[in-house]
Formats: structure tokens, sequence, C-alpha cells
């Protein structure tokens, strides 16, 4: 199967990381300015520098609202935020204050200038135009009494919350706050300890492969489950510091600004860490859901040992491929919205996909080769997680198999990988059943009747013993002679059992017929070869085998 543990954090990390590397990117792209290329913004300016609005606020509080060209607002607010700030320093001093209101013309355009008198010191405040009457849709005139209104409020109110009563009144509220969060952490740390460790003893790779595929499953459930509910606790862990760390700063007047800033900066990885948070935890959910719809399709009671152990394989299959199809959809997903988040316009990506896809179909060909023969094979059930098979030279023990490669296991430990486009003919030997071929040799001075009357005999006691008999589905069956070789005569066995189990069966049988045989006396022949000396000739050509006269002799003659 597929990797099945994907990290919440990875996740998350990744699309930060992806999300901000696109908007650097993004920073470093030289623009249609510098490219001297036509500025549609001639055409259109008022897209290029719209008319935004903006807060002003005094310690952290918004009082109101003003408007001004995108270029130019934060300048604005800037430079009236340091004007209130002068202002209100004068007023907490107990010094007095009064606003007045004056009309000017420029440009032919009706303005209103607010002026704030603090002591002897008479400063202009701000201009409210045209532009910052409509954001609220009333007039001019309507629109200045509403910001004076909410001046003098905010002025009170920033007083009221510098007195000493109120500071240890909020002080108060602070220390019960970090009690509650201390408190709530440590419940939060019991709960995440109780889930780590539930969910350690639900791992599946602490499951023994002896379980049955649907037992197997609904563990597999659990543990999705149970990885949901740690992570949301771990969030829950984080929200209470972050949370309450942040609505203790918004308690006081001198830190309410900090709360602001932190909240501003952090705005954006934020938003990216929910939604890496959110994929994970929706592929999570998904696999609980596959492993559930898939134990209640494997656990289906209709259908024979053998058939339902079949189902099972295949439709423990299906559930990782489907996993893993979930997977790369939900990263997918989530990456698009991440990027959505961090500003990054995603219209050119969807409207390019169909061309990248075209030009990725062309350049990789062979994975969709293997895509589509390794759909076939798990359509025509041609092999599952759990098989032994054999491919061309190759052959293991299937641990692992998806669109695009199939992963073997060999009887030296192993890893194979194969491409499923590879994949022309397989040897599937563990479909439905499985069978122990034996080929029992025996000498050609044995009474081959004894041997096979014994040979049938140690099959009936091997069927008849309760631990052999649940594997063997079927009466043994003894072909008799098959052939005869060079260790003797060849006794042919057939036994039909469960699958993967013909090489357990095949040892225990040999293990008891060679008991048997030796009890009776009957050997195990070894290789055997006969060798014939042909004494017909005279002992002159040993001498003289070429028939030469004695003095051309060239070797010693024979006494």
């Amino acid at each position: 199967m597929t990797k099945r543990y994907v990290s919440a954090w990875t996740i998350a990390s990744s699309m930060a990381l992806i999300s901000w590397g696109m908007s650097a990117v993004q920073a470093q792209l030289p623009s249609l300015h510098n490219l001297n290329l036509p500025d549609p913004s001639q055409l259109n300016k008022k897209s290029d520098n719209p008319v935004i609005s903006g807060c002003i606020r005094l310690d952290g509080r918004c009082l109101f609202e003003i408007t001004d060209k995108k270029s130019d607002l934060s300048a604005r607010i800037q430079e009236i935020e340091q004007r209130l700030q002068d202002v209100s320093d004068t007023y907490f001093k107990n010094e007095t204050v009064q606003l007045d209101v004056r009309k000017q013309q420029t440009e032919g355009i009706n303005e209103l200038n607010i002026y704030l008198f603090v002591g002897y010191k008479d400063v202009r405040l701000l201009t409210i135009t045209d532009e910052d009457a409509k954001l609220k849709g009333v007039s001019i005139e309507t629109r200045t009494n509403q910001i004076i209104d909410d001046l003098k409020e905010g002025l009170k109110q920033a007083k009221k919350e510098r007195q000493p009563q109120v500071l240890i009144h909020q002080s108060g509220i602070a220390t019960g706050t970090g009690i509650v969060m201390i408190i709530a952490s440590l419940a939060i740390c019991r709960c995440e300890r109780r889930s780590k460790l539930s969910k350690e003893n639900l791992d599946p790779s602490n499951s023994l492969s002896t379980d049955p595929i649907s037992t197997e499953l609904i563990q597999k459930e659990k543990w999705n489950l149970k990885e949901v509910q740690h992570r949301l606790l771990q969030v829950a862990q984080v929200t209470i510091w972050a949370g309450g760390s942040l609505f203790i700063l918004n308690l006081f007047p001198y830190t309410r600004a900090i709360q602001i800033l932190i909240v501003s900066s952090f705005q954006i990885p934020l938003q990216v860490a929910i939604v890496g948070l959110s994929t994970y935890v929706g592929i999570r959910l998904c696999y609980a859901l596959i492993d559930r719809f898939s134990s209640v399709l494997s656990s289906n009671k209709l259908l024979t040992p053998e058939g339902s152990r079949r189902s099972q394989l295949r439709i423990y299959t299906i559930s990782g491929v489907t996993k893993s199809i979930v997977t790369f959809g939900g990263i997918s997903v989530g990456l698009l919205v991440a990027l959505a988040v961090t500003g990054v316009n995603i219209a050119p990506l969807l409207a390019g996909a169909g061309i990248i896809g075209l030009a990725l179909s062309l350049a990789f060909q062979n994975l969709i080769k293997d895509a589509i023969n390794g759909f076939f094979i798990i359509f025509e059930d041609q092999y599952a997680i759990g098989d032994v098979i054999a491919v061309a030279d190759v052959g293991g023990l299937v641990e692992n198999m998806n669109l695009r490669i199939t992963q073997l296991r060999d009887a030296e430990g192993r890893l194979i990988t194969i491409p499923n486009s590879e994949i022309k003919i397989v040897a599937n030997l563990s479909s439905s059943w499985s069978r122990a071929d034996l080929a029992i040799p025996v000498s050609y001075q044995t009474d081959i009747n004894q041997a096979l009357e014994l040979i049938k005999k140690v099959a009936q006691e091997m069927i008849q013993d309760s631990i052999w008999r649940k594997n063997i589905l079927d009466q043994p069956e003894i072909l008799g002679v098959d052939d005869f070789g060079s260790r003797g005569i060849i006794i042919r066995v057939w036994i039909k059992t469960q699958p993967l189990k013909q090489w357990e069966v095949a040892r225990e049988f040999r293990r008891l017929l060679t008991v048997a045989f030796d009890k009776a006396g009957i050997p195990i022949s070894l290789p055997q070869q006969a060798v014939w000396f042909n004494n017909t000739l005279p002992m002159e050509s040993f001498s003289n085998p070429q028939g030469y006269p004695d003095s051309q002799r060239k070797y010693p003659k024979l006494d």
C-alpha cells in the first residue's frame, strides 16, 4: 500500500513554503513598466489606483474610517494617527478637549476640517472629503458630525481605560484568564496523552499479519479517527495559548497595539496553516470513511471462505489505491486554496491546466501506460496486495501496489519495484487456492506398491490432523509413478491447500513421510550413475594402441 501516514504539519508547512515562494517569485517578476510595454492604467487609471478605506485607531481600537487613493491612504492614516496621539497624550493629563469644524473649498471640492483645541494648542486633525462621506452614503456634514461623535467617545474611552481602578480590574481579568488557560491546557494535555496512547495501540504497523483483513481495516479506521482527534487537540492547545495571550493583550490600552500588530503580521501564515490543517483533517476523515466502507464490504457473510478471502484482498487493494487518489486530490486542492489565500491569482493556473495536462501527457507517456495497466490489473483482479506472484524472472509477495507500480518482497527480503506497464504475463500463486506439488524419489530397488500405500497412509493421517485440516481443501491426490530419473523412481503427489499455505503443508508432509520411510526401511534415493567397463579388447591394444613396431613405440612396453 502507499504511504499511509501523511503528517499534518508537513502539509501545512509545505503549503506555507510554496505560497511564500510564489509570493516572493511574483514580487521578483519585472513589471510592465520596466518592460516598456503599454501601460493599461492609461486606459483605466481607477483600476490601478482605486479609492479604498482604512481605520483610524487609538490604542489599537478603530474609531472611524476614512477613504483615499490606495497609494496615499497609508500615509494619510499615519499622519492622522500621529496627530491624534499627540492630542490624546495632553488630554490624558486632565486637559479639556474641544472640537471645531471649519469649511473650505479646494479646487472646487467641498472639504471640512476638524480641529482639536487641547489647552492652548489648536491642532488640525483631518480633512473630511466627499469620498469620506460616500463611504457611508451620507452628506459631508453628516459624516463630519459622525466622526466628531466617534472622536469624543473614543477619547473618553481611552482616558477611562487608563484610570487605576480600571487597570486593576483588567489585571484581575488577565490573571483569571491565565489561570483558566493553564487549567484548560493541562486538561487538554491529559486528553492528548490518552489519545496518543490509544493511537499507538491502534497503529496498523503493530498489527499481526495473521489478523483478518476486515479487522485490519476497522483498526485503520479507528486509527485515522484517533489521529484526527489528536491533531485537533494539538490545535486546541495552540488556540488556547495564542487566543488567551491575544485576549490579555487586548485588555490594556498600552498593549492593544501589539495585539493588532501580531494579528496583522500572522494573518496570511495563519490562513495558510488553517487551510493545511483542514486539508489534512479532510484527508484523514476520507481515509476513515474508505476503511469503514471497505470493512463493511469485506465482511460479506454470503461469500464462500475462498471467495471472501479473495474479495477482501481485492477490496484492501482498491482501498489503498483510492487513498492515494484522495491524497493527491486533497493536497492539490489545498495548494490551490493556499495560493488563493496568499493573494496569488490562480485563474491563469486553472485556465492553463488543460494545456499543461496535454504537455504532461506527451512527456509522461510511460506514466500514463503504467496508470492504465494498473487500473486494468485492479479491475480484472489479476492480483492484489497479499498475493504471491511471479512476473518474468522475479517473484514474491505483493507488499504495495498502486496505479503506477507494483512492489514485491522476494524470499531473500529484497523489495522489487516493477512499473505496471512492464507487467505483460503474471502468474498468481495464491488466487482462490494453492497446490503443493511434491516429487518424491524412491530407489529402484524399493517395492513401489508398498511405497505408494505408505504415502497414502501419511496423507490420510495429515488430513485428519485438526491443525492441518483447515489448510488442506481436498483429499491429497497420489498420482503415482511420474518419472524414472537419476535419483530413482519419482512419485508425484498433489495437495490442494488454502492460498499461500502450500509451502507449509509441503514441508510438514515431507517431514512425516521421512519418518514413515525410516520406520518402514524405505531409503530416500540419492542420485545414481552406472559405469560399464568393456574387457573384450586384447592387452596388446592397450600397450600398443597404434600398432607401431617396437622400435617406433612412443610408450614403454607393458610387461
